[in-house]
């Protein structure tokens, strides 16, 4: 059976939680003031090195052919560098602070966006790749909004205004540059889309490292009780790995591009000269190149470098709007509940809970991001912003299983047996037992080993498997959100035969990628139609 989500005619959702986050509109808006200030200060730049540029060409011309050179030209010449010195260090003074502003407002927005949602949903949330998101995303989206936006102005403006200069005193050589820029803008569009490629595995490959990271933090005192700090260790290592050669790839990137500009900058340059040369040698008669004053081609041999430069400052901008970009997303599908309210209204005509058997093993599966989590919440009703079906009126309250199952402080025992009637501790050895508890060497103690605190010193997998034994213990309906994602094949098969045996008395129904699992169920759900985000575990 598939079920297919329509997008739904728009409906007014008054609560915060349903509106669109949008990392980088908020960031784009806070940056309007600032990004004004910081294409003035780079435009100021451009216009007095230009200045410079043809006072030293004047200066040097003159001399050369043996011509006084006028005292203001002497005495302006160094008063102009020294204030494009200043502009320049003005620039980016201005554009570093506002990143800054920029950042911290970001950040800003964040926390207020993880107030006013639902507790539920933020302890949904990954903690590592929450964290990461949080501190290291908005610098990112900032340099994108400010760095990349006054380098995208500036590449339109900087080059204009060279090109002016270069007609002032030779119309042929402002076409020659002028005549290369379509060339590199293609080379930047094909160039775009590898770099943001790369930046979204980056990114992606950073999101796993930190919530591994965090997973383990969490776990630590277990991993240190039962000697396993090497493994982990590796893999972190392995990961970290993974993470560099990602870095690396968007690094290669993003020094062609650079190389592309100065190769382009040379070029140009050296046909400058060529046509120059031979114009003053008398070995060719080109218009604009011919018969010029020396000072003019001194003049054009300066000013054909800045043409370019601002070219280059895009360049060197350039991984910085695919790392933003990827940074802007990242945060939305944390923090964007838009598309899971929509989605849970699209589903509304879609699977409900009168659909569901009595018993047996209901499998919803998917590609990523097509809203398995968001149905599974709406079916179990765990979560406001997912909208439970009135039906589920007259529904047992089910067992939820996933990362975010509340774990008490205290015993192992204890943990499963919470909220459980009757549960003598024979049946908990057996619950136990049966998802490989027993079995868990960073878990000593069996049944009588220690949780901190909402189950702090839990590995996301340990936590799953102490929700499916409290499952094991229950005569009501089990919801279970990726139940076998963060185990080793061994523990994932016990955890499917564990809820296999739960299907034959009652209703245990999953959201999951796992084939083994789908294979083992009496009903498969495969979601299909464009991917919303889901809540990521």
């Amino acid at each position: 059976m598939t079920i297919a989500f329509q997008k739904p005619a728009a409906t007014p959702l008054a609560s915060d939680e349903a509106r669109s986050f949008g990392a980088l509109g908020l960031a784009r808006r806070c940056a309007r003031s600032p990004l004004r200030r910081v294409v003035a200060a780079q435009l100021a730049r451009v216009i007095l090195r230009l200045c410079f540029a043809g006072a030293v060409a004047a200066i040097v011309g003159r001399l050369v052919m043996s011509e006084e050179a006028s005292l203001w030209l002497v005495l302006a010449a160094p008063l102009l560098l020294v204030l494009a010195a200043a502009a320049g260090a003005d620039a980016d003074r201005a554009q570093a602070n506002a990143e800054t502003r920029v950042a911290t407002d970001l950040r800003e927005a964040v926390g207020r966006r993880l107030v006013a949602m639902p507790a539920r949903r933020v302890q949904s949330l990954p903690a590592g790749r929450l964290i990461v998101s949080a501190q290291r995303h908005p610098e990112a989206v900032a340099a994108l909004v400010v760095g990349h936006q006054a380098a995208t102005l500036m590449m339109a403006a900087g080059p204009l205004a060279a090109a002016s200069a270069l007609a002032l005193v030779s119309w042929p050589s402002a076409l020659t540059v002028l005549a290369l820029t379509p060339v590199m803008i293609v080379f930047f569009v094909l160039l775009g889309e590898t770099i943001r490629r790369r930046a979204q595995t980056q990114e992606e490959a950073f999101g796993y490292l930190a919530g591994q990271f965090a997973d383990r933090l969490r776990a630590l005192p277990t991993i240190l009780a039962n000697d396993a700090l090497a493994g982990e260790e590796a893999k972190l290592t392995r990961r970290l790995t993974i993470y560099a050669a990602r870095t690396m790839e968007v690094l290669r990137i993003a020094f062609l591009n650079a190389a592309a500009i100065d190769f382009f900058t040379s070029l140009s340059i050296a046909m400058l000269a060529v046509f120059l040369g031979l114009g003053h040698l008398g070995l060719a008669t080109m218009p604009g190149f011919s018969h010029l004053e020396l000072w003019r081609s001194m003049f054009i041999l300066m000013i054909a470098p800045e043409y370019f430069s601002s070219f280059r400052r895009y360049a060197e901008q350039y991984h910085a709007k695919a790392e933003g970009l990827a940074g802007a997303a990242a945060l939305d599908r944390l923090l964007d509940d838009q598309p899971l309210a929509e989605l849970a209204a699209a589903s509304r005509g879609g699977l409900r809970i009168e659909d569901l058997p009595p018993r047996g093993l209901v499998v919803i599966t998917g590609p990523s991001g097509v809203g398995k989590t968001v149905l599974l919440r709406r079916l179990a009703g765990v979560d406001r912003a997912s909208g439970r079906d009135d039906a589920c009126a007259g529904f047992p309250a089910p067992v939820w299983v996933s990362t975010d199952s509340f774990v008490p402080s205290g015993t192992l025992e204890k943990a499963i047996a919470w909220n459980v009637e009757n549960a003598p501790r024979p049946r908990v050895l057996w619950a136990a037992e049966e998802v490989g508890l027993l079995d868990d060497e960073r878990l000593p103690g069996g049944l009588d080993a220690r949780i901190d605190k909402d189950g702090a010193n839990l590995s996301g997998g340990q936590r799953l498997r102490v929700a499916v034994a409290r499952a094991l213990l229950n005569e009501r309906p089990v919801f279970a959100d990726e139940p076998t994602a963060k185990l080793d094949p061994l523990t994932a098969d016990k955890v499917r035969r564990a809820l296999r045996g739960l299907a034959e008395r009652g209703l245990v129904v999953t959201a999951s990628h796992d084939a083994a699992l789908a294979a083992l169920a009496d009903r498969v759900e495969t979601l299909s139609g464009d991917p919303a985000q889901e809540d990521v575990q």
